[in-house]
């Protein structure tokens, strides 16, 4: 099951405000940019699906892009490598959501802005923790 942060926060996302991807943001913010692209491993997250795409049908590669893409099942979110290369790893926006208008407006309420260990957790549920041995790190390290 797939709940964006937007839906577990029972908002809803305005038209206009689309994923623009990680790259966006790094005009304005360089240095939380750099240390998100060097040290959360969420920026290649794609990679693990990647390797394991020749194993698994295309309907369950479907199955992991809501933790592995940026707004998969949202407007504007990751739809395919075709389509939207731009947005095939877990990047700024999984925990920001869409900044389409902060990057038009600049606007610090157009993005999110303080998150929590709770919304990391829309991925990062107790099977995957075991699994994958997730450690909360608010950002990956990031910033």
């Amino acid at each position: 099951m797939f709940c964006s942060y937007a839906q577990t926060k029972g908002e809803e996302t305005p038209a206009q405000n689309r994923y623009v991807g990680s790259a966006a943001c790094r005009e304005c913010h360089p240095e939380e940019y750099e240390n998100f692209m060097t040290y959360a491993k969420k920026s290649t997250s794609f990679q693990s699906v990647e390797k394991q795409m020749r194993h698994l049908t295309p309907e369950e590669i479907k199955q992991c892009y809501p933790c592995h893409t940026t707004g998969y099942g949202e407007p504007g979110g990751f739809v395919s490598l075709e389509e939207t290369p731009h947005l095939k790893n877990a990047g700024c926006e999984v925990c920001h959501g869409p900044g389409a208008e902060h990057v038009r407006t600049g606007a610090p309420g157009a993005i999110i802005g303080n998150m929590s260990k709770k919304d990391c957790e829309v991925c990062h549920i107790s099977e995957r923790v075991k699994a994958f041995k997730y450690k909360p790190l608010i950002h990956g390290g990031a910033h």
